[in-house]
């Protein structure tokens, strides 16, 4: 059975009651023998990426959390009727040298299914198998009896399938876990869970457990998130951040096979009606464990600023994620390329992966509901700026150095 639920308010914008101190920042060294590269518009390449970055600090102490010049990373493919139209939303896994996307796709049946990708260097993607690696699958029930139909619609995906997918690896049992939502084109929106098998996963043998069903039926949910290791001996799964964090814990997930189990959830718009995060829409990429705490991008708009989704930050304590240590007083990414701003959705950068790799923070994002980015930051430097006033930052491009 699950422990109680624990929720806390979101809290202050970069500041701390405690006396932790700042994070220092590490210095970078200048790697030889890298070249600046244009960006072309609109094209994929084999050739060997190049991440622009900053040599010296910016002056107004903004990190630099950079979107790399060659975005998008991944398009839709016309070739493949499964993701012709809208290749975006990726999930992110780092795990034996790689960085493993699972993407959202969209068909030209409007069906969604999840896409492949892998990267070496965290930008150029080296492997794209031409089959999707996940599909979720209904239980064959007539719609037309089950449920009345709802006003669902989510990156243009009208028929249903897997959207928004979520992974995290949880070392003590070998196995990854997957979570999305499942909806079934006509009247269930729901929170579902898979896994699989590290070794299975890392060589692309798609041999995914039945998916069980997090939230409940009849309810509409988005956004949950499963922490990648247990916090006192159980899963804990993040399921909102608005008006307060809220976290169940469970001993083990078969819990909610057969819909034994569901979790009750809770969800307000709007929790902090002064912020450019008036309104919170849910947590982004699975928390990252950082020496601060877990870093838990999030996605929020501004009801001044309508129909633009934007990321912003926070620390939650390592012990208990329901309490917010640091916040962003301003977004940490905005959409303001062209890449997010010409698809399916304009205005949209949303968030469903990120990892740490050499010290680097890669986030992966959907862009307009169409195509896959990724922006980079060092991680020291990111969680300085967080603690010291809340404002990690985009650095533009024009204003960012190359190695040369």
């Amino acid at each position: 059975m699950a422990s109680p639920r624990k929720s806390s308010s979101l809290g202050t914008r970069g500041n701390r009651t405690s006396k932790t101190r700042p994070v220092a920042a590490k210095k970078k060294t200048v790697s030889p023998g890298v070249k600046k590269v244009s960006a072309p518009v609109r094209r994929r390449s084999s050739a060997k990426a190049v991440i622009s970055r900053r040599t010296t600090p910016p002056r107004k102490r903004f990190v630099t959390l950079q979107k790399y010049e060659s975005n998008p990373i991944v398009e839709p493919r016309t070739e493949n009727f499964w993701e012709l139209k809208a290749t975006f939303n990726p999930a992110a896994l780092y795990a034996d040298g790689h960085v493993h996307l699972l993407y959202r796709a969209i068909g030209g049946d409007d069906m969604s299914t999840l896409g492949y990708a892998m990267s070496d260097d965290g930008v150029t993607i080296v492997g794209r198998p031409d089959a999707p690696a996940f599909a979720h699958k209904t239980k064959g029930t007539n719609p037309l009896v089950s449920a009345p139909r709802i006003n669902y619609l989510s990156g243009g995906g009208c028929a249903g399938g897997s959207e928004d997918p979520r992974l995290v690896m949880i070392d003590e049992d070998g196995k990854i876990y997957l979570t999305y939502t499942a909806f079934d084109g006509w009247g269930s929106v729901r929170i579902a869970l898979s896994s699989i098998a590290k070794d299975d996963f890392v060589n692309r043998r798609w041999r995914w457990s039945a998916p069980v069903f997090l939230s409940p039926p009849g309810e509409v949910h988005k956004n949950w998130v499963l922490f990648p290791e247990k916090i006192n001996g159980k899963f804990a799964i993040l399921h909102s951040l608005s008006p307060k964090i809220l976290i169940d814990y469970v001993d083990d997930l078969s819990e909610f096979e057969d819909d034994a189990k569901n979790i009750k959830s809770h969800y307000s718009r709007f929790s902090n009606v002064d912020g450019w995060d008036s309104w919170v829409r849910g947590a982004g990429p699975p928390p990252i464990k950082t020496k601060l705490g877990w870093l838990l991008l999030y996605h929020a708009m501004d009801v001044r600023d309508p129909n633009r989704y934007k990321l912003g930050a926070m620390i939650l304590d390592a012990d208990d994620p329901t309490k917010v240590l640091y916040r962003s007083r301003i977004p940490v990414l905005e959409p303001e390329e062209w890449y997010e701003n010409t698809g399916w959705k304009s205005g949209v950068i949303y968030s469903c992966g990120a990892v740490v790799k050499d010290g680097e923070l890669y986030v992966y994002y959907g862009g307009a509901d169409s195509v896959v980015c990724v922006a980079v930051a060092d991680l020291d430097h990111f969680l300085d700026e967080l603690v010291r006033n809340g404002m990690p930052r985009l650095v533009k491009k024009n204003n960012v150095k190359m190695k040369e």
